[in-house]
């Protein structure tokens, strides 16, 4: 009945993805869907537009990009290609809690000869390495409940010396039945087909994430709505960020 009420409350359940114990090729089978179907939904270039603008204002030619809850590796890989073909230099670094993500990962760059570096942390319990011009998220905080989002949202902020990018589903019964169509015509995954649906479902409103951006202290955080059923957080390091938080859509 929810779903016809318009999903108005955050559904949050446990996800098939989220269990240690799932079997590698199962969740290598799960990844390689979801990479398909984060490249059908152009993740990668919903963050690499502020990236190349960051690269234009700034006059430089390199840029340090840390990439939070990498999973496949498929965003930075995409974002790879994207700078090469632009003649911008990304020092692409992806964190992840999953060594079987991790494997995956290295092994997909590996085989574009793409110099990314991946390694194990547990970006909830562990502070973020410093020192990144960029730190991205991208699909991973509908996986989190508000404390732990605004959490993250805030050791993000830290770590980025310029640019914090969040793009995420944007919780709405058309998103949820896009992710349930999309994950059965796009990969034959059973995990994908369970999960892509509860992750709908899980997804945030941008008024709650305006909230959490919020709560987490980022002044002059920015909220778009991005295709399909997603939305993009931008967050810029000011010399003086004391303005409040800024979105461009108040409401849904």
């Amino acid at each position: 009945m929810a779903l016809f009420r318009g999903l108005p409350e955050r559904v949050c359940e446990p996800e098939v993805m989220d269990d240690p114990a799932l079997d590698r090729q199962r969740h290598f089978a799960a990844l390689r869907g979801l990479a398909r179907l984060n490249g059908l939904s152009a993740s990668a270039s919903i963050v690499w537009k502020p990236i190349a603008q960051l690269a234009r204002q700034r006059k430089v030619d390199r840029l340090r990009v840390l990439d939070v809850a990498t999973g496949a590796g498929d965003l930075p890989l995409r974002l790879w290609h994207k700078a090469r073909r632009a003649n911008l230099q990304l020092d692409l670094h992806g964190v992840d809690i999953s060594p079987q993500a991790l494997e995956f990962a290295r092994q997909r760059a590996k085989s574009a000869g793409a110099a990314i570096e991946f390694s194990q942390l547990d970006v909830l319990n562990h502070e973020l390495p410093h020192g990144y011009d960029v730190v991205i998220s991208s699909l991973f905080f509908h996986h989190l409940d508000n404390h732990r989002a605004a959490m993250l949202l805030r050791g993000m902020a830290d770590a980025a010396n310029h640019l914090v990018l969040v793009n995420d589903l944007r919780r709405s019964v058309t998103g949820w039945m896009l992710a349930h169509a999309a994950a059965r015509l796009f990969t034959a995954s059973d995990v994908v087909h369970t999960d892509a649906p509860l992750s709908a479902k899980a997804a945030l409103t941008i008024n709650e994430m305006r909230d959490l951006a919020g709560a987490a202290g980022l002044n002059d955080a920015v909220l778009q709505r991005r295709w399909p059923c997603r939305f993009l957080l931008t967050w810029r390091r000011l010399a003086s960020s004391d303005s409040g938080i800024r979105t461009k859509e108040r409401s849904e």
